[in-house]
């Protein structure tokens, strides 16, 4: 239990609950957890958070499904509502989620819905929902309230998303932080249906370059911001470019940059070094993620040096992304000519 739950726990922002999730590692030794992607743009760093606790939930021996959410990404207008578009965009992400780890199962929206019972589970969460609930949970779409009122379809997305979480017969929920609604809904309408519920892990939101906005929606990396979204095909020249126009203050709170170090480089790397020129002293290599904080906010690392060397260890998280996709570009080809 030791070192099990304490991986499972490493870098998460929340788990509902502690004792569920304790009672659930005591009691299997193979559970299963879940995460879901809709097929939209090409990846980026801000996805990586949901993707290295996944892989560490394989880790943690966790039997774990990703879902490649077609159907999802089809109600939510992603790569036009185009079904060939999101063919391709489910063929890449399955490539790109490979690459990062070896160890994940893999299932499409497609597939679900086609099992006896889904739409069936559909409708007995909506029973036992109401539509204000049904509205407050849109956020998992990075939609607003008001944009489900023209297209009626909207409204089924989280009850859709419940119902996948139980026709997978999951024990566990990973997801960002932005997925909490769904999950709390899934939890609530499984206590109502007197079906099992499951524990709900959380991962932070790494934020977008380009600091805060008005609200969470807006200040989350996003692909729809290409400027404040690091692409996992971005060479170092890229990168260094967008980084440094990077928002980033002398001060922990709302430091996009320090937040990729702390929730995604430190954890993957598991080595610190900022690159700084050899005039100055050459580059500075830190223990641990706290060290490197401490350095910055006491102003012995300058934001130039901090962003380049976020520029070059992002490069180096990159490369089996990138590798991937040289030794067989078709689905990258595919999913880019979906996008023009």
């Amino acid at each position: 239990m030791f070192d099990r739950k304490a991986l499972v726990l490493r870098g998460v922002a929340e788990c509902v609950t502690d004792d569920e999730l304790h009672e659930l590692l005591a009691s299997n030794d193979k559970p299963k957890a879940y995460v879901g992607f809709e097929p939209s743009g090409l990846l980026h760093a801000g996805s990586l958070v949901p993707m290295l606790k996944a892989r560490e939930l394989v880790e943690s021996g966790f039997e774990v499904v990703i879902l490649l959410a077609d159907w999802h990404g089809y109600i939510n207008d992603k790569l036009g509502g185009d079904w060939d578009n999101l063919r391709a965009g489910v063929e890449y992400q399955k490539q790109m989620f490979s690459a990062f780890s070896p160890g994940f199962d893999f299932k499409t929206a497609s597939e679900l819905v086609r099992q006896d019972g889904y739409w069936e589970m559909v409708l007995r969460v909506s029973k036992a929902s109401s539509l204000k609930r049904m509205r407050r949970a849109l956020s998992i779409m990075g939609r607003d309230e008001d944009e489900a009122d023209g297209d009626m379809s909207k409204f089924f997305y989280p009850a859709m998303q419940a119902t996948d979480i139980y026709a997978l017969k999951v024990d566990l929920a990973l997801g960002g932080m932005d997925q909490r609604h769904a999950h709390m809904l899934a939890r609530d309408a499984a206590d109502k249906l007197k079906i099992s519920k499951p524990v709900a892990l959380h991962t932070p939101l790494l934020g977008s370059l380009s600091g805060p906005g008005r609200m969470d929606t807006d200040s989350k990396m996003s692909k729809s911001n290409p400027s404040g979204a690091l692409l996992v095909h971005d060479n170092e020249k890229i990168l260094m470019k967008k980084l440094s126009k990077a928002y980033c203050p002398q001060e922990r709170e709302s430091n996009p940059v320090l937040d990729i170090w702390e929730h995604l480089i430190d954890p993957v790397l598991g080595k610190i070094t900022t690159k700084r020129p050899q005039k100055f002293g050459g580059n500075l290599t830190f223990d641990s993620y706290l060290d490197l904080e401490k350095s910055y906010l006491s102003g012995s690392v300058h934001p130039l040096d901090l962003k380049n060397g976020t520029a070059s260890a992002l490069h180096e998280l990159f490369q089996p992304f990138q590798k991937a996709c040289d030794s067989d570009p078709e689905p990258y080809n595919k999913l880019t000519s979906a996008l023009d």
